[in-house]
């Protein structure tokens, strides 16, 4: 074999060695699609969370007002201790739980009804019905709902009863504002039962409400507790409705905000915001064991 041949496949085989595989390319060519979203997952997200953490444990100046950045306990015992903040602990829980019951009791029968029965043309009026209202302004909704239950609102002129502002009158804007969010993960979970299993159901001669809990329950209640996600973690941090709303009601949300912006003592307000955090991380480990975390 000619020099120039033996040398030509050389270099190809060396080339050849050297060169990344296929595989080795589409791993970079990952690695550089996921490094901006990390980053800011990483930095602005997960580092905002770590100098929250942090400053629970400063302090303030009792003259001046400003952050001393001296490591103390005194934030954290007192959220512990204070009855105040425990009360509005349990209320706001409280109150994040039943949005999400009523939530979820709105949102099965109507989910149902738009995946098994509508046609659909009155499947896509009632996607766009429940889906429109997240196109409004949050603040335009929850000032409406102030209208309506106001004590010389519609509702008293046409009932003759209205709740007031106070605690019910945050849950049922609370429930008002965040039911799309339950609505629409229970009608995908609804949509993904094949027909035939209802069917055989019936065939087998189980009744509709045999039929409802034994069959479509189990396959349905992973995408109520995705739901649930969002109704609960989103009623937990609210401060606004309850403000408009709620009276002289006062959860965690509000609290932290005075505690920032009126009392300007921001590692009291960081302490507090550990409390929803908490409870977030833990319902998402209980909802882990459902499989909500892959129908969000």
């Amino acid at each position: 074999m000619p020099r120039g041949d033996e040398r030509s496949r050389e270099e190809q085989i060396s080339g050849t060695a050297f060169a990344p595989s296929r595989s080795m390319r589409r791993r970079i060519s990952l690695a550089f699609l996921l490094i901006p979203p990390l980053t800011w997952l990483v930095v602005a997200y997960l580092g905002s969370l770590a100098v929250l953490l942090v400053s629970a444990f400063w302090s303030t100046n009792s003259f001046t007002g400003a952050v001393v950045r001296s490591f103390t306990f005194d934030n954290v015992a007192r959220v512990l201790t204070d009855e105040v903040f425990r009360t509005a602990t349990l209320r706001t829980v409280s109150v994040a739980l039943a949005v999400t019951i009523l939530c979820a009791v709105l949102a099965v029968p109507l989910a149902f009804y738009m995946a098994k029965i509508a046609s659909p043309r009155v499947r896509l009026a009632l996607v766009v019905a429940v889906t429109t209202p997240l196109w409004a302004s949050y603040l335009v909704k929850a000032y409406a709902w102030r209208m309506l239950l106001s004590p010389e609102g519609p509702l008293s002129w046409a009932t003759s009863y209205t709740p007031g502002y106070g605690l019910i009158a945050t849950i049922v804007t609370l429930t008002y504002l965040w039911l799309p969010y339950m609505v629409i993960p229970v009608f995908a979970a609804f949509s993904r039962v094949p027909d035939s299993l209802i069917d055989a159901s019936s065939d087998l001669g189980a009744s509709d409400l045999s039929t409802l809990r034994m069959v479509l329950a189990p396959l349905v209640f992973p995408g109520i507790a995705a739901g649930s996600i969002f109704t609960f973690s989103l009623s937990l941090g609210d401060y606004i409705a309850v403000t408009i709303v709620g009276g002289k009601t006062q959860l965690l949300g509000n609290i932290i905000y005075g505690q920032l912006v009126t009392a300007n003592n921001q590692p009291l307000a960081a302490a507090l915001s550990i409390i929803p955090l908490v409870a977030i991380v833990a319902y998402l480990l209980a909802m882990r064991r459902t499989g909500a975390l892959e129908n969000v």
